[in-house]
């Protein structure tokens, strides 16, 4: 069975940092298009970034640039969100998504197949 297992949530105080893990089991993200996203309750899920299986395409947006990082560990095999100097708008559950780049041509993340089930990120203080 192929599954994504977020880790690295929890509680922190604002101005805080955390490091996000995205970890592949059931096979390796070598060939995936990961794209991590966050949920808040009562409101959609929306897209914090999407990296291509090379890294050669790596997307955040512009509101995030400077505090949200993405990282491929090659050899952990993992995608890793690291947040900084974190906000209480910050908070929410943090998903982790892949989907196969095919003959290794990227698509970006609009239609990821494999999804975690999350881990949830706090900011307060």
């Amino acid at each position: 069975q192929l599954r994504l297992v977020e880790s690295g949530g929890g509680s922190v105080q604002p101005g805080g940092s955390l490091s996000l893990t995205c970890v592949a089991s059931g096979f390796t993200l070598e060939t995936y298009t990961v794209g991590w996203y966050r949920q808040v309750p009562g409101k959609e899920r929306e897209r914090i970034s999407c990296t291509s299986a090379n890294g050669d395409f790596s997307y955040l947006p512009a509101s995030l640039v400077g505090r949200f990082s993405v990282r491929r560990v090659g050899d952990k095999g993992t995608v890793d969100l690291r947040i900084r100097d974190l906000e209480p708008e910050d908070s929410g559950t943090y998903y982790c998504a892949a989907v196969h780049e095919v003959a290794g041509v990227y698509k970006g993340c609009g239609d990821m197949s494999i999804w975690g089930k999350g881990t949830l990120v706090t900011v307060s203080s």
